[in-house]
């Protein structure tokens, strides 16, 4: 045990010096390649000494990397192999990708074409698999350049535009203008000068602001081209020159080599003859000592053409049959296997369009998905308006009546309004829990007096409780502190679903809501809350199934305990939109006990609004636009009451047209309404020009889902719900005087 103790770490921290290590030879190949070398090779001795296959998997790749880039084409090998090996044991599909690109640039960059174009497919079909845009790149780069050696410049031009596209998905600037570099070659060819020197000199940018060094040599080298090209061979012997230092410096080939060959011919086309057969002899020293064959045979074309033009046959006619013979034997091979293995790309291509059309597929189906979405949400937005609206006038009937009644009729009012409560509930219950469901919910959290709260929630149950003989009780830990930032009306819901759900299923004994301080913090608190029952109890096997929708447990055979089906889904959803997770534990024939815990933000005492004073809103001017006659009558009666003055529009045309007549303090503006929808009726008014511009504008509105619309939301100062919520549009009134 202590050996495991102490081993453990120093293991863990091993893996982390050998990734690091080889992240850092990957950055920096780009300057110091030797240095990259050094450091992927301390990494190999550190995998090997931890025995960690997959890390040995990637420290040989970065070896056959770093080696295939400065030519060491037999170790480049060797190594990638050694790689796969590892990479099939731990079936690492991406390790095998990684190093088979490897392979693939030392196949083609000694002339065995048909084995790069194998391998860099392997490459891409793996790649694409796991949507690794940045190797997805350095792939099509390489295919590009097969094709461009063989003259397919549609396909290189096609592939080229690949790797650019798969650079910008993967944010790598260096990727994207390798690219470049290839396919302003490709336009020098096509005589487009113009399109060339713009690719060019993009690349070159980039390069400079990324510190790639060695991809500005690469980046030069195209420049130097493009000058050749606009006979400013001045500039192009500059950079030629230039590239050449930085591929010395940094230990480069196949570039070194290119270069080599090029300015050979710069000088040629400058009438230097001697000096470009002594750079031309570097060049074909070079490739003879790297295998690079195409590079050779280019040579020998050159100096055919030098001795041609010198009028010395002899040596003319030797490097013309050096040439087509090293020609024949690359080229006449080559191109038959690169041809027989164009069905990959061909099925390749075929398997890309193939994915084309699944996915429009896919976008098909999703279309289908949120036009269902959208008339589910239409269907929504339509029932809540029309059930809430009605209720909306039986609540403020009530609310209003309960100033005025005798004693002896004050049981007639709160039975009304007690009844009007319960279907809202209940409606309430089903539109919160469509908007769960859709993800539409927010939480909307202020300063709230929560033990007055919790007990306004026991006060809203204990009628009932007492009716079946129950014993409600609340119980907050005395540490729990006066105030915090919640939301009320979920916090409500959330305890009074489970509260509702334990009196349902408890025919005596006891119902207790528990709040306990489980951490106090400086800024915040962290509280346990229980409601536990002395009810029936839930079944094991029914247990996992309880916040399931429309649940409801087989022990119920009659209608007596009633409700939804929906009370402990929407408690689960709600809690969890909190961030915490709601438990149950249960024993049948002993009761139930619900718990969950919240991390709750400490508070000062919110502003209070006394009802009983409200002066300040006397006299202040109210445009009211509601369809509902009813509904306008309650409302307009209420203002009153606080002594405000209100005139009132039937529809949102009415609304706009009183609007540039004289300034309100405040507009109330119903959402639906017949002619001109709350939405364009306030857009209108907020137009320069309108008197009330910058009056308050409150949406007032039955319809639970106005407040998802994201684009009409900034319209208005605030959403007053209807049933009214006398509450809250005071503090509306307040806060926007």
């Amino acid at each position: 045990m202590i050996i495991t103790l102490i081993r453990e770490p120093v293991i863990e921290e091993s893996t982390t010096t050998i990734i690091s290590l080889l992240e850092e030879a990957y950055a920096c190949r780009t300057n110091n390649l030797k240095r990259s070398i050094d450091l992927a090779q301390k990494a190999l001795s550190m995998s090997r000494e931890a025995n960690d296959k997959g890390l040995m998997g990637k420290s040989l790749t970065r070896i056959s990397l770093f080696s295939m880039i400065m030519g060491e084409y037999e170790n480049a090998l060797l190594t990638a192999e050694e790689a796969i090996k590892y990479f099939g044991e731990l079936n690492d599909e991406k390790g095998i990708a990684d190093a088979k690109y490897n392979i693939a640039g030392v196949y083609y960059k000694t002339n065995n074409y048909h084995l790069g174009l194998v391998n860099l497919v392997d490459c891409i079909t793996i790649y694409r698999k796991f949507n690794d845009y940045h190797n997805l790149s350095r792939a099509h780069k390489s295919l590009g350049t097969i094709y461009d050696y063989f003259g397919d410049e549609k396909n290189a031009v096609k592939t080229y535009e690949d790797a650019i596209k798969a650079g910008q998905k993967a944010g790598d600037l260096n990727l994207e203008s390798n690219a470049y570099n290839n396919l302003s070659s490709i336009y020098i060819k096509r005589n487009d000068i113009e399109k060339a020197e713009e690719l060019i000199e993009r690349a070159i940018n980039i390069k400079r602001k990324t510190g790639d060094i060695r991809g500005l040599a690469f980046s030069l080298y195209g420049r130097a081209k493009v000058n050749m090209a606009k006979k400013n061979f001045k500039q192009a012997d500059v950079d030629f020159n230039a590239a050449i230092d930085i591929h010395l410096e940094m230990g480069e080939t196949l570039g070194l080599g290119m270069a080599y060959q090029k300015l050979a011919n710069l000088y040629q086309q400058m009438g230097l003859f001697q000096k470009s057969k002594e750079i031309l002899t570097k060049g074909l020293e070079f490739s003879t000592t790297h295998n690079i064959v195409m590079l050779k045979y280019k040579c020998y074309f050159l100096f055919y053409k030098l001795f041609k033009l010198e009028d010395d046959p002899v040596n003319a006619l030797k490097y013309l049959e050096l040439y087509h013979k090293e020609r024949e034997t690359v080229i006449n091979a080559q191109t038959l296997k690169v041809i027989e293995n164009y069905e990959l790309i061909t099925q390749m291509e075929a398997n890309e369009k193939k994915a084309q059309l699944q996915k429009a597929e896919i976008i098909k189906k999703k279309d289908i998905a949120e036009q269902t979405a959208r008339v589910k949400q239409d269907f929504l937005s339509t029932m809540s308006h029309e059930i809430r609206t009605p209720l909306n006038a039986i609540i403020t009937i009530a609310s209003l009546l309960d100033e005025k009644v005798e004693k002896n009729e004050q049981q007639l009012v709160d039975t009304l309004r007690f009844s009007s409560n319960n279907l809202l509930m209940i409606i309430n219950d089903f539109l919160d829990f469509t908007k769960l469901d859709a993800g539409k919910a927010k939480l909307e959290f202020r300063s709230a007096n929560f033990r007055k709260l919790f007990e306004n929630i026991k006060n809203t149950y204990d009628g009932l409780a007492k009716e079946k003989g129950i014993n409600l009780r609340l119980n907050i830990d005395a540490k729990v502190r006066d105030h915090y930032e919640l939301d009320e009306t979920k916090i409500s819901q959330i305890i009074g679903n489970l509260v509702t759900n334990a009196l349902k299923f408890t025919e005596s004994g006891l119902v207790n809501i528990n709040v306990k301080t489980l951490r106090r913090d400086e800024c915040t608190d962290k509280l346990l809350f229980e409601v536990s029952d002395t009810g029936t109890g839930i079944e094991n096997d029914q247990l996992e199934n309880i916040f399931d929708s429309f649940f409801q447990p087989q022990t119920i055979t009659t209608r007596k305990q009633g409700g939804t089906g929906l009370g402990l889904s929407i408690v689960k959803k709600l809690v969890e939109l909190h961030g915490s997770t709601i438990h149950v534990n249960s024993e049948v024939g002993k009761g139930s006990v619900f718990y969950f815990s919240l991390q709750l933000r400490i508070a000062g005492a919110p502003e209070k609004i006394v009802a009983k004073n409200l002066d300040f809103l006397s006299g202040k001017t109210v445009l009211l636009a509601e369809d509902n006659l009813v509904n306008a009558m309650l409302i307009r009666k209420l203002l009153s009451n606080w002594k405000m003055t209100s005139e009132h529009a039937v529809n949102g045309i009415e609304a706009v047209e009183k609007s540039k007549s004289k300034v309100y303090d405040f507009i109330l503006m119903d959402i639906h309404m017949p002619e001109m929808d709350g939405y364009e009726a306030t857009w209108s008014i907020h137009q320069e020009g309108n008197p009330n511009s910058k009056t308050p504008i409150f949406a007032l509105t039955a319809d639970v889902t106005a407040e998802s619309h994201d684009e009409y939301v900034p319209r208005f100062d605030g959403f007053l719900r209807k049933p009214i919520e006398i509450d809250k549009m005071l503090e509306a009134f307040v806060k926007n005087l």
